[in-house]
């Protein structure tokens, strides 16, 4: 299925511009899908793709990525109870009642939360990609590093070399998908060189808030089926929080992705029929 097949869209959620796509607008049943830390909606692209045959899917950016507005206050705004707050708006806003949520990494840990407070009962079934209520401190140590102080260079080829390089662990991309993901998370600079597509103080989060994703208090108050996709070689959501995950709370699901580290691409066949049979059974 090709871009063409979906539109885009803004609404001010909580006095901020988002930006959102939409795929199969036509369908009842809803799937939020939402991305990764330092990451835009198009990441969503193939799996919103195979979805919308039978749901319509909403893809935002959030706050500060991609084409929603960077936050003018970064040390108030972001942060999960924000984010939540601006998913709350952006629900209420289209109207939606129900919906299941799809998330890869902070979108996940977005959803977690979501569920346990301001959408609680309205989010159906919640798939989390590659997250958990408890992350690995070097892992996000690592990633707050290479955020924080996102690379640049003078072309888009070498900034596709280097996405291919850094998100070697989300496992098979083909080169069509590493052109477009490089192609919908570039910015130009005001010297020219290209960088990833996102406010570098965002990350201003591990800062203010360095607790902001543990959120076991949350984990155990949810009561709605929850699917969680870990990555084989993940060194964020460890084997032991995976574990934890299927006793306490909601009692998820786990299902280990070969070949994959943080955070599987959600690109392949395999991965869409997984995510597709867990919210068709509900």
């Amino acid at each position: 299925m090709s871009s063409s097949h979906f539109s885009s869209h803004y609404l001010r959620c909580e006095g901020r511009e988002l930006h959102y796509t939409e795929w199969g607008s036509a369908h009842s049943e809803v799937v939020i899908a939402w991305h990764g830390l330092a990451r835009t909606s198009r990441d969503m692209d193939d799996l919103a793709a195979h979805l919308s045959q039978r749901y319509r899917v909403i893809c935002p950016d959030t706050l500060g990525r991609g084409l929603s507005q960077w936050s003018p206050l970064p040390d108030e705004e972001y942060c999960l109870d924000f984010y939540v707050r601006q998913a709350t708006a952006l629900v209420d806003q289209l109207g939606l009642q129900s919906f299941h949520w799809v998330g890869t990494s902070m979108g996940g840990a977005i959803g977690t939360v979501a569920a346990a407070t301001t959408l609680r009962g309205r989010i159906r079934r919640l798939v989390l990609n590659d997250n958990g209520p408890e992350l690995a401190a070097p892992a996000l140590e690592r990633i707050r590093s290479y955020a924080g102080s996102p690379a640049a260079f003078d072309s888009v080829s070498e900034l596709e070399q280097y996405f291919r390089s850094v998100y070697k662990p989300y496992g098979w991309l083909s080169d069509a998908q590493w052109r477009r993901l490089t192609e919908t998370s570039v910015r130009r600079l005001p010297d020219g060189r290209v960088t990833p597509h996102y406010d570098p103080a965002m990350v201003r989060q591990f800062i203010t808030r360095p607790n902001d994703y543990l959120r076991w208090a949350e984990w155990d108050t949810l009561s709605l089926p929850v699917l969680c996709l870990r990555g084989a070689d993940s060194d964020l959501l460890l084997p032991e929080t995976a574990e934890a995950m299927r006793s306490r709370g909601p009692a998820a699901v786990v299902v280990t992705i070969a070949d994959c580290g943080h955070a599987p691409a959600l690109n392949v066949p395999e991965q869409f029929a997984l995510v597709e049979r867990f919210l068709a059974a509900g």
